[in-house]
């Protein structure tokens, strides 16, 4: 990211997990990235009916905020025999924002009560990247992460429904995948090198 190096960034998310890998994926070579916590921007409320609408939602909410350009995510995990679900509210999907383990147990469930049923689903990532809140051309990049799901826990790595994804190529959970294998592999991966390509043409 030759033309952004020395730019500060502000990241649009106050998820621990998201930051984390938002930092290793980034690198050193490219912009300082600063959380918006730590600017005093609070979340935004998402109610875009997308995952693009919502990760733009996001990132014009910080980019108006601080007046610094603003990387934004809006990501899930949809799952075939749920017809997309738990989709846009994968992190409140059991009805607190970002319980991880509510979310895997109703999940689960869900599941357990259709046997036989293809345990196919995917994760899909999409990032928007703003110069400024009234940008009239967000560059915007998608990741998708195919596989299945489990039917139990697996792992301590990663977060959020990782314990029971399957990518495909792999029998073990993303939650037991090396950190940097993950970070190669994923939908946000997937996302951010399409991003980082994007923004090389723009230069």
């Amino acid at each position: 990211m030759t033309q952004v190096e020395g730019e500060r960034w502000v990241i649009a998310s106050s998820n621990a997990g998201k930051l984390a890998e938002f930092r290793d994926l980034l690198g050193d070579a490219g912009p300082t990235c600063v959380p918006q916590q730590q600017l005093g921007v609070v979340d935004a409320e998402e109610t875009g009916l997308s995952f693009i609408e919502n990760a733009l939602l996001k990132a014009r909410h910080a980019a108006q905020a601080t007046g610094l350009p603003a990387l934004a995510d809006d990501s899930g995990l949809c799952v075939d025999a749920l017809d997309g679900a738990p989709g846009l509210y994968s992190a409140r999907y059991a009805g607190g924002h970002g319980d991880a383990g509510a979310n895997i147990a109703k999940l689960l469930a869900a599941l357990a009560a259709r046997p036989g049923t293809d345990r196919r689903a995917r994760f899909v990532a999409v990032i928007a990247w703003l110069r400024h809140p009234l940008d009239p051309q967000p560059v915007v990049a998608q990741g998708v992460w195919q596989g299945r799901i489990l039917g139990h826990p697996r792992g301590a790595g990663g977060f959020g429904y990782d314990p029971v994804f399957q990518p495909d190529g792999h029998d073990c959970s993303a939650a037991e995948l090396a950190p940097a294998l993950k970070n190669r592999l994923s939908h946000r991966g997937q996302a951010l090198a399409a991003l980082r390509r994007q923004l090389l043409d723009l230069a």
